[in-house]
């Protein structure tokens, strides 16, 4: 009979094994052999933090965090208090960087810049930031890079363990425990489960996020030269770590979830973020310093701008145009779409040909080239070309800009189109395309009638040059024109020249240093 038995038992278990492997089994019953076993291995481990018979959290688990929370706790205020998301990420890669690189980040700084842009020009500025940015991010070399990217994630990582709500779970074993108090030790009760299983999954999921093989050594060294004071003793720590990384290793806390919540296939999830901090460093270095030069260049040139207005106009509030103005370029500057980006040259340079040009040159140019006897009637040619062309652009100006108007051609073009731009990109398309061809037209308007003010300019200093020769080689009656003028013919010919010199001065700073 005992044979009988065994035999049918252990017939019953191939039946049960083969009605398993073609799905005929109970999930149910599956479900609770896994969690016995589950049950059983983790009662052969020697964290006695959990009883399934029961349900209960043991005091063992409460004294395990609340270790945990003694030794991080005192850094909890360090990382709380700091708001600014770039000062750990500044700690780690200051702490790294040698001594010819932090000299370089010195050199790259905006007071030192600043500094030499006080003694030199501005090209030699340019080369000088370049050449630095280049020996600054030639220090980073690919294992350098990787070292400081683990040593932040590292940090990243210790921060998140660091912060997490230890005090929260220790109040559930003990409601008299005071946040902070590290002297007096919590009482340690069992509790109910339930009562901490969504705190458990939380705690698992942090300590599975620390990697406890990082090197620590730097870490807390860096820590420790930022903060001034040893946070936590390295030995402390190291002992903390090795705790965690058993319990890690034996999926302690993820089997204490599984029987809980009678999820066999509960798992501990990580979510893993790795950060590359060097790149966004770096070029938050070269942003700072080419945006430094960019500004100091401005300032200086804005400077010079204002100081040309100044002595052109006797003041730099200076309005001519109507349409193709900064205030209406802002609309497209917002948007991203470009600018009116010769509105401030075009501008003074009309302002120029009505208040001046018209007026002053005009007067001059009436006696020299009507008036004047040339000795040679070619030598008046180039200046007399000058001349008119000069007039030509005035009015080209005054129709370019009639035609920015919202309700003439290009305008009403920018002003169809700029409503749909944001969810239209072929309305975008259009509307940087319109003010591209736009801008090369003004350029090109600013660009030729300046190269014709410096020839009609230069004829003038000729003709200054030759005014007082006893046996002058250009005009040969200049005592005639003397008494058709209305001012001094020499006195009005240098006012000329130097206004002339002036606006084409500024027409070049404003255009970046010349025309092309």
């Amino acid at each position: 009979m005992a044979k009988k038995s065994n035999s049918k038992a252990t017939g019953g278990s191939f039946l049960d094994k083969l009605l398993d492997l073609f799905g005929g089994g109970d999930p149910e019953a599956d479900k609770k052999r896994m969690l016995k076993n589950i049950a059983k291995n983790l009662s052969h481990t020697k964290y006695k933090f959990y009883k399934p018979n029961g349900d209960q959290i043991l005091p063992m688990f409460g004294k395990f965090v609340w270790d945990i929370y003694k030794i991080v706790g005192p850094c909890q205020t360090i990382f709380y208090s700091q708001e600014n998301p770039s000062y750990f990420k500044n700690m780690v890669i200051n702490a790294s960087l040698s001594d010819q690189q932090k000299a370089l980040e010195e050199e790259l700084s905006e007071e030192s810049i600043a500094e030499k842009a006080k003694n030199m020009n501005f090209k030699e500025l340019k080369a000088q930031v370049k050449q630095d940015l280049d020996a600054f991010s030639a220090g980073f070399e690919g294992s350098t890079i990787t070292r400081i990217d683990d040593l932040y994630n590292l940090l990243n990582a210790f921060r998140s363990f660091c912060v997490f709500d230890y005090y929260f779970i220790l109040k559930k074993f003990d409601s008299t425990c005071r946040e902070g108090d590290f002297n007096k030790t919590p009482r340690f009760n069992p509790i109910d489960a339930s009562y901490i299983t969504e705190d458990l999954k939380d705690f698992a999921a942090v300590i599975a996020a620390l990697p406890v093989a990082g090197d620590w050594n730097a870490l807390l060294g860096i820590l420790k030269q930022a903060k001034g004071t040893e946070l936590i003793k390295p030995t402390q720590w190291f002992r903390l770590t090795q705790r965690i990384d058993d319990v890690q290793r034996g999926n302690i806390i993820g089997m204490m979830i599984q029987l809980i919540t009678r999820n066999p296939a509960y798992r501990v999830t990580v979510d893993e973020k790795r950060e590359q901090i060097i790149e966004p460093y770096l070029e938050k270095i070269r942003k700072e310093a080419n945006g430094t030069v960019e500004r100091l260049e401005s300032a200086q040139k804005n400077s010079k701008v204002d100081a040309l207005l100044t002595q052109i106009f006797n003041t730099t509030n200076i309005n001519s145009l109507k349409n193709y103005t900064d205030e209406n370029s802002e609309k497209y500057e917002k948007k991203e779409l470009g600018s009116f980006a010769y509105a401030r040259a075009l501008n003074y340079l009309k302002a120029f040909l009505v208040e001046f040009f018209k007026r002053s040159v005009r007067e001059y140019a009436d006696l020299v080239l009507v008036r004047g006897q040339w000795a040679n009637a070619q030598l008046s040619q180039q200046m007399s070309d000058a001349y008119n062309v000069i007039l030509q652009i005035s009015d080209s100006i005054t129709a370019f800009d009639d035609k920015m108007a919202e309700t003439a051609e290009v305008g009403i073009k920018l002003k169809t189109y700029l409503p749909s731009v944001e969810r239209s990109k072929e309305a975008a398309n259009i509307v940087r395309t319109v003010l591209e061809d736009s801008n090369e037209e003004a350029r090109d308007l600013v660009v030729s009638c300046t190269k014709n003010i410096i020839i009609f300019a230069r004829n003038v200093k000729a003709l200054i040059d030759d005014y007082p020769k006893k046996n002058s080689v250009m005009i040969v009656n200049w005592n005639e024109l003397d008494r058709f003028a209305e001012h001094p013919v020499n006195e009005l010919a240098v006012e000329v020249y130097k206004k002339m010199y002036l606006i084409s001065s500024l027409m070049q700073s404003l255009l970046g240093g010349g025309q092309q």
